[in-house]
């Protein structure tokens, strides 16, 4: 949908969203001109509006892959949105560590970050630029702006499909804001244009108004699964409610999981399926066509001729590929030589995981299982989860190799499965036998028969589910989240280089959430400090 979008949009989004939550998101339009009244003389331009606030979580600028960048502040590769929240979901758990020593990147893992951290930041920023592209397409497009504009009929119908989904990718972004920020600055479209100091919003009450948001158009987005590839439809609302409900307990001391069982239950019913495909099938530069699509329920698409960036994919499967690795066989030109994964999580796998689980995908040849120093890239087994090929083998469209064609699954049918098996056990009601077949379907897929089931007293064990889900979804921006619910990321939980010692240590509770970056409480006199930074 977002591949192809009107320069002339991008310069008049630029040109609105001048608020002043943050004094390092600077926009930067070339020609201040354009306004509602002649951008939208076009119809098209409310789809490609509407393309531009699924592109903010693949691009990073207006023109790919760099050159235009929609914020300032930081190298416009590295200010993806999806580049910075894969960053912080993975980066600061047992899942990842990377080699680099760009800036503040290693304070990541080893958990030392403070509130001048500019990834931090930047994830931040990127978070609220993305929300404000979504408060304007909402002030651009009321019925008493559509009605002024002579708008009816057919269009209108379809500019309404649209809010629908600005209205759930806003509550994707506030979303993440409270899951990462915890009490972040709250604006919506009701809010003015230009200079003025939001309020902040405590976790609770953002929780509360995300909730909302979805039950509110639930029954006005799309149906599930009739949507157009990569735009959100009922099963996305259905899911991103699952994911609020699994992490009630931390956002507001009250646990929800029979709202779980209710919601996973809708989006295992809705005809999704788990493909009868290899696993790594889902993470190919044809998981859009090969068969995995099926239980893919919201993606991030990437196309490597028409949507390129430093950020996203790229990032994920460049970074991927160092040492003796054959960029060849990932279908890309190159390695960066970056990211592996630390020796605590490959021992969630068994013995010789890679003959047995499928899902145990690790380059070891010439890599050592233990990381001994962070900066060199053979200390720590690669993870060989992402390529762009095709199931044939076949490189992606892309014919430099730089840029992939490669998906990112953002929600899909295993996670759903394993949502309603959590919140079995944790008491939310639901059939403790349905559970099990769930697993043991998703099992199955990775032993490639019934080898490696489980029975219900495996059901009853939180660190299985909790490693389960490890297993299942690990490099899918899930793991930091996962373990602080399950109360292991700072003070319960250890792996290598975490604390910043070799042997990795506890850490400190407050870390569960992240600091509010120092530059936006120098401008923003209506924010007060997470506690403990």
């Amino acid at each position: 949908m977002y591949k192809k979008i009107k320069p002339v949009l991008f310069l008049f989004v630029s040109t609105v969203l001048l608020w002043s939550c943050q004094d390092d998101l600077e926009l930067k339009p070339e020609d201040n001109r354009e306004t509602s009244a002649t951008v939208f003389d076009d119809p098209a331009s409310y789809r490609e509006f509407s393309a531009k606030l699924y592109a903010g979580l693949s691009l990073s600028g207006q023109q790919g892959p760099s050159g235009n960048a929609d914020l300032a502040g930081l190298d416009e590769g590295f200010s993806n949105y999806m580049r910075l929240f894969f960053k912080l979901q993975e980066l600061t758990t047992d899942e990842a560590v990377i080699g680099w020593n760009d800036g503040t990147i290693k304070d990541l893992h080893s958990q030392t970050w403070t509130s001048g951290n500019e990834f931090i930041r930047t994830m931040y920023s990127r978070i609220m630029y993305q929300i404000a592209l979504t408060n304007e397409f909402l002030r651009q497009t009321t019925d008493a702006k559509l009605d002024g504009r002579g708008v009816n009929g057919d269009l209108k119908s379809e500019i309404a499909e649209y809010r629908a989904e600005a209205r759930f990718l806003r509550a994707l972004s506030y979303y993440h804001a409270m899951d990462l920020f915890g009490n972040p600055p709250f604006v919506t479209e009701e809010d003015p244009i230009g200079a003025f100091l939001p309020q902040q919003i405590q976790r609770a009450d953002l929780f509360s108004y995300i909730e909302g948001e979805l039950l509110a158009i639930e029954s006005t987005i799309v149906p599930a699964r009739q949507n157009e590839y990569g735009r959100a439809d009922q099963a996305a609302v259905w899911m991103l409610l699952s994911k609020l409900y699994l992490n009630a307990e931390v956002y507001t001391s009250q646990d929800r999981y029979a709202d779980v069982i209710n919601y996973t239950t809708k989006v295992i019913q809705a005809g999704y399926s788990i493909p009868d495909v290899p696993y790594q099938y889902s993470f190919l530069a044809d998981n859009d066509s090969n068969g995995a699509q099926d239980e893919v329920i919201f993606t991030i698409p990437f196309d490597g001729l028409n949507t390129q960036a430093y950020g996203g994919m790229t990032f994920i499967i460049h970074a991927s590929i160092g040492g003796s690795m054959d960029p060849d066989n990932f279908g890309v030109s190159s390695g960066w030589a970056g990211l592996r994964t630390t020796p605590q999580f490959v021992n969630l796998f068994p013995e010789g995981a890679e003959s047995l689980d499928s899902r145990a995908i690790f380059y070891t040849e010439g890599q050592k299982k233990e990381i001994n120093n962070i900066s060199v890239f053979t200390d720590g087994y690669a993870v060989a989860k992402f390529k762009n090929v095709t199931v044939n083998g076949e490189q992606g469209s892309d014919s430099t190799g730089e840029f992939p064609d490669t998906d990112f699954p953002m929600f899909r049918l295993a996670d759903a499965y394993l949502m309603y098996a959590e919140a079995v056990l944790k008491g939310g009601g639901g059939n403790e036998g349905q559970a099990v077949t769930y697993i043991n379907e998703l099992r199955k897929r990775a032993y490639g028969d019934a080898s490696g089931n489980i029975s219900a007293s495996d059901l009853k064990e939180e660190d299985f589910i909790l490693d389960e889900r490890g297993r299942e979804l690990y490099w899918e921006a899930h793991r930091r989240t996962d373990l602080v619910r399950f109360n292991k990321f700072t003070e319960n939980g250890v792996w290598a280089f975490k604390g910043g010692v070799p042997q990795g240590t506890t850490t400190a509770p407050f870390r569960n959430i992240m600091p509010i970056p120092a530059s936006d409480l120098g401008v923003n006199t209506n924010l007060t400090q997470n506690l403990g930074y």
